[in-house]
């Protein structure tokens, strides 16, 4: 059984009855109840490809490649996606670093836990809402749908490996969501400015 869920995340031996306290002992029950972990599973290990193929190291290399190789009208939508990947990753990590939730307890995600212990929000669900919003606003229509069906894959898979709480995902897919309206909106700006990164 997994040990008891922390009331409060800044005052873990405190903890302190309220409105906040319940919704967090809910979210640790959802979490726990979506959690795999039966070892060696095809469901876990399906969960663990999953889990990281939202890793942002994955997508900057896939989308560089696409930038240097790809068509005039590919290179333009890779680098508005690197470059909304990139201000993410730092904006998230700065949330984090505020909020100072750490993760579940748990053994997968070495390399998560070791080089971020901090949980919310979770940074892959905020990735992967960002890029589907931003391939619904610039096409083509089977990479939007793609985007759409694999974002929400990667948040689940995030909870059912145990490296975020549900309430992680889903803040980080609002945050990644409102990130991919504001990356359509100041994409014009950025074409303008930095014509040369677009086309080359």
């Amino acid at each position: 059984m997994p040990p008891a869920p922390a009331m409060h995340w800044q005052n873990q031996l405190k903890p302190r009855p309220g409105r906040l306290d319940s919704a967090l002992q809910a979210d640790y029950r959802a979490s726990m109840r979506l959690r795999l972990d039966g070892r060696g599973s095809r469901w876990r290990q399906l969960a663990a490809i999953l889990a990281h193929s939202g890793d942002s190291w994955f997508w900057m290399i896939g989308l560089a490649l696409v930038w240097l190789l790809g068509a005039p009208d590919w290179r333009a939508r890779s680098m508005l996606l690197m470059i909304g990947v990139g201000g993410l990753a730092l904006v998230v990590f700065g949330i984090k670093h505020v909020i100072h939730r750490p993760r579940p307890q748990g053994e997968w995600g070495a390399i998560y836990r070791n080089t971020d212990p901090h949980s919310f929000p979770s940074g892959h669900a905020a990735r992967m809402a960002m890029l589907a919003v931003i391939a619904a606003g610039l096409g083509p229509a089977w990479f939007a749908v793609l985007l759409i069906l694999w974002a929400p894959a990667v948040s689940l898979a995030r909870v059912m490996m145990g490296v975020h709480y549900l309430s992680d995902v889903l803040a980080g897919a609002v945050f990644g969501i409102l990130a991919g309206l504001v990356m359509l909106a100041i994409q014009p700006w950025l074409v303008s400015w930095f014509h040369f990164l677009f086309y080359l």
